[in-house]
C-alpha cells in the first residue's frame, strides 16, 4: 500500500465517523425546515439556536473581524467540545502531518512515527471531555511534537563543503576600469544544495571594497549544485557566478579581499548561517592613492599576505587508512616585501561520535603538524610538504584541513592568516564469497549443473550493479545479476550451467564478479569452480542402429581427460562384447550337446526296435 493510502486509511479509522457529522448537519437542516421563516416566535427560535451553537462564550465576532481573528475567537471558548469540533481538530492534524511529509521529503520510517502521534492524539480527543480552548491547545502541542519528529531525522546543513574552484585566477584591474569577477563555487559534499543565493559583501569604504557601488544589488541565484563523491566530479559540477564591477577612481594599490555570502537549502533545511567564500583582486590605484595591506587598512608599506593557491596529494586518490604526502602551494602576494619566520600549522577537522570521543581526521606521521620556512621572497610561490595518515574509519567524503599561518614582514611581527583546503577521502571497496556449490560436479553434454554461492560486502561503501558471469569452453556462458549491495549486505547467486562440449582440461570454469563504485568505475574479480563435462555413453542398441562412425572407430581427441574418457568407453564396449560372446558360445555349446544326446537316443530307439523285430 502506498504512503498516501496508509495515511487515508489511518484518517478514516481515527477521525470520528462521517455519519456522526452528517447527523449533525441533517439535524440542522431539519430545524431550519421546521421553523417558520416569516417572523414570529419561530424566527426568534432559529436565531437563538444559531447563536448558542456558533458563538463562543468568550470573545465576539463582528462584521469587521478578519478571517484569522474569527478562527482564533472560535477556538477560544470554555464550551465543551462536540463531534464537529473533534472532526475539525482531526482534519487539521492530518493536514499538518501531510505538509511535513512534503516539506521535508520524509521517508517511510519517519512517517510511521508521525502516524503514531496522530493516532494517539485522535484517540485522546475522541475519548476525552474538554473545552474548545483546551482541545486546540492540545492540537498545537501535537503539531509541535510532529515538527520535532520530522526535523530530528533531517541532516543539518554545513558550510564546509562549499569552496572556490581550482580554476580561480586572481584578476587585475586599474582605477576606473571595469572588470568581470567570475566566482567558481564547488560543492564537495555528497548531498545536493538547492536554492543558492550568492551576494558579495559590498562596502562604501575604499579600504574595504575596491569597486564603485553602481547598482543597488549584486545578488545572484542558482537552482541547485549536485553533490559529488570525487574532486573531479565536484569541479565538473561547479557553478560559476559572474559579477560586473568598476574599480573606484580612488582605489588603493594592493590586494583586496572579496567576500561572498552563500545561502542554500540542504535536505529541505535552510542553512542557519550563510557560507562565506573569499577571493582576491589585485588593484592598481592612481599615484599617491596609497597601498592597502592584507588587513584592509592603509599603511605606509604594504602588509604582505600569504594565500593558498592550490594543493595536491600523492597518491592522487587518498583512501581511509592510507599515508599520503600533502603539498600545499602558497604565494607571497607582496611585490616588494619578503616574509620571514613563516610558521604553517595544519589542523584537520575533528571527527567522532561526541565531544568526549573526538580525533583529527588526519594525523602527521612525524608527530608534528607544523612546517617552518625561513623566508618567502616577494611575489614568490612556495610549497608546504607534509606527510599525513588518514584515519582508517573515516567515511567517504571531503575533510577540511585548516592552514594557520604566522609570519613577520619587515618591521611588522606576528602577522597571521588562515586558509582551508578540502581533501576527499575514499573507502576501499571489499567483498568476499562463500565456497560455491556445484551440483552435480560431473555432467554430460546437454545436461545442467546448479551453481550457488553468496557474496558479502565487507567494505564501508556500497557496491553497485553487482553481477556474476561464468566462462569456459565446455559450458554455455551464463550470468546472474545481484544488484546493489550496501555495506554489510549479502547477495545470493543461483545459476544453471549447461554443458556444450566435453571438458578438454582440468574442468576449470571462470567465475567473473564485477561491480561499480559511486563514480561508475567498474571493478572485476575472477574466481574459479570445477565442473567436468563428458560425452554421453551409448549402449549396444544405439551402436547397432548406426550411432557409431562408419569406420567403427571413435574419433581421436586431444586432452588427457578426454582421451582417457574415450579409452574407458572403448574398453567398456569391448568388455561388454566379450561377455556377450561368451554367453553366446555357452548357449551354442549347450544346444549342440542336447542335439547329440537326442540323436543318440534316436539311434538307440531304432536299434531296440530292430532287435524286437528280429526276435519275432
Amino acid at each position: 500500500m502506498s504512503r498516501s493510502g496508509k495515511t487515508e486509511e489511518r484518517r478514516k479509522g481515527s477521525v470520528p465517523k462521517l455519519g456522526r457529522l452528517l447527523f449533525g448537519v441533517m439535524a440542522g437542516v431539519v430545524i431550519v425546515l421546521a421553523v417558520p421563516t416569516e417572523g414570529g416566535a419561530g424566527g426568534t427560535l432559529f436565531a437563538e439556536a444559531t447563536e448558542d451553537t456558533l458563538q463562543p462564550q468568550s470573545g465576539s465576532i463582528s462584521a469587521n473581524t478578519t478571517e484569522e481573528e474569527r478562527k482564533i475567537i472560535s477556538r477560544t471558548s470554555d464550551s465543551a467540545i462536540n463531534d464537529q469540533d473533534r472532526g475539525e481538530a482531526d482534519e487539521q492534524m492530518l493536514y499538518y502531518m501531510q505538509s511535513l511529509e512534503v516539506r521535508y521529503h520524509l521517508d517511510e520510517k519517519v512517517m510511521e512515527n508521525l502516524h503514531k502521534l496522530f493516532d494517539s492524539a485522535v484517540y485522546y480527543i475522541a475519548n476525552t471531555e474538554m473545552s474548545i480552548t483546551e482541545m486546540w491547545a492540545y492540537v498545537a502541542q501535537i503539531e509541535s511534537q510532529m515538527e520535532s519528529t520530522a526535523v530530528e531525522k533531517v541532516s543539518q546543513t554545513t558550510s564546509e563543503f562549499l569552496q572556490v574552484g581550482d580554476n580561480w585566477a586572481t584578476p587585475t584591474v586599474s582605477y576606473g576600469q571595469a572588470v568581470d569577477i567570475v566566482l567558481p563555487v564547488i560543492n564537495f559534499g555528497t548531498e545536493e544544495l538547492n536554492d543558492l543565493v550568492v551576494e558579495p559583501e559590498v562596502s562604501a569604504v575604499v579600504t574595504e571594497w575596491p569597486f564603485a557601488p553602481d547598482v543597488t544589488s549584486y545578488i545572484q541565484t542558482e537552482p541547485y549544485i549536485p553533490g559529488s563523491s570525487t574532486k573531479e566530479q565536484a569541479m565538473a559540477n561547479r557553478r560559476e557566478f559572474t559579477f560586473h564591477f568598476t574599480a573606484r577612481s580612488d582605489v588603493m594599490t594592493g590586494y583586496y579581499p572579496l567576500k561572498f555570502k552563500i545561502s542554500y537549502t540542504k535536505a529541505g533545511v535552510r542553512c542557519e548561517e550563510p557560507a562565506e567564500l573569499t577571493v582576491y583582486v589585485k588593484t592598481v590605484g592612481k599615484p599617491g592613492s596609497g597601498v592597502i595591506g592584507g588587513s584592509g587598512q592603509e599603511v605606509t608599506g604594504a602588509k604582505p599576505r600569504i594565500v593558498v593557491t592550490g594543493f595536491e596529494t600523492s597518491p592522487a586518490e587518498v583512501y581511509a587508512g592510507d599515508t599520503f604526502t600533502l603539498t600545499i602551494h602558497v604565494q607571497n602576494t607582496s611585490k616588494d616585501t619578503a616574509v620571514t619566520n613563516v610558521l604553517f600549522d595544519m589542523q584537520a577537522a575533528q571527527e567522532g561520535e561526541d565531544k568526549t570521543n573526538t580525533y583529527s581526521a588526519f594525523l602527521p606521521t612525524s608527530g608534528s603538524s607544523s612546517v617552518y620556512m625561513d623566508r618567502i621572497n616577494p611575489d614568490t610561490d612556495a610549497d608546504i610538504v607534509i606527510e599525513m595518515t588518514a584515519k582508517a574509519d573515516l567515511a567517504q567524503k571531503p575533510y577540511v584541513l585548516d592552514v594557520n599561518m604566522k609570519y613577520d614582514a619587515g618591521t611588522m611581527f606576528d602577522l597571521t592568516d588562515k586558509a582551508s583546503v578540502s581533501i576527499p577521502i575514499l573507502q576501499e571497496s571489499r567483498f568476499d564469497t562463500s565456497i560455491p556449490e556445484v551440483v552435480p560436479s560431473d555432467i554430460t553434454v546437454g545436461s545442467q549443473a546448479n551453481v550457488m554461492c553468496s557474496i558479502y560486502n565487507t567494505g564501508k561503501t556500497t557496491l553497485y550493479n553487482v553481477q556474476v558471469k561464468f566462462h569456459a569452453d565446455s559450458i554455455d556462458e551464463a550470468s546472474a545479476f545481484v544488484g546493489n549491495l550496501q555495506s554489510g549486505a549479502t547477495g545470493e547467486v543461483d545459476v544453471m550451467l549447461t554443458g556444450i562440449a566435453a571438458t578438454m582440461d582440468d574442468g576449470t570454469v571462470t567465475m567473473e564478479i564485477s561491480y561499480e563504485d559511486e563514480a561508475g568505475n567498474v571493478s572485476t574479480t575472477e574466481k574459479t569452480i570445477t565442473l567436468y563435462v563428458s560425452e554421453p555413453v551409448y549402449d549396444d542398441m544405439m551402436m547397432d542402429d548406426g550411432m557409431m562412425p562408419e569406420d567403427g572407430m571413435m574419433p581421436e581427441e586431444e586432452g588427457g581427460r578426454g582421451v582417457g574418457l574415450i579409452v574407458g568407453v572403448i574398453v567398456a564396449v569391448i568388455a561388454a562384447a566379450g561377455i556377450g560372446l561368451g554367453v553366446f558360445l555357452t548357449i551354442r555349446k549347450k544346444k549342440k550337446a542336447a542335439k547329440l544326446l537326442a540323436d543318440d537316443l534316436l539311434d538307440l530307439e531304432e536299434e531296440t526296435s530292430a532287435q524286437e523285430e528280429d526276435k519275432e
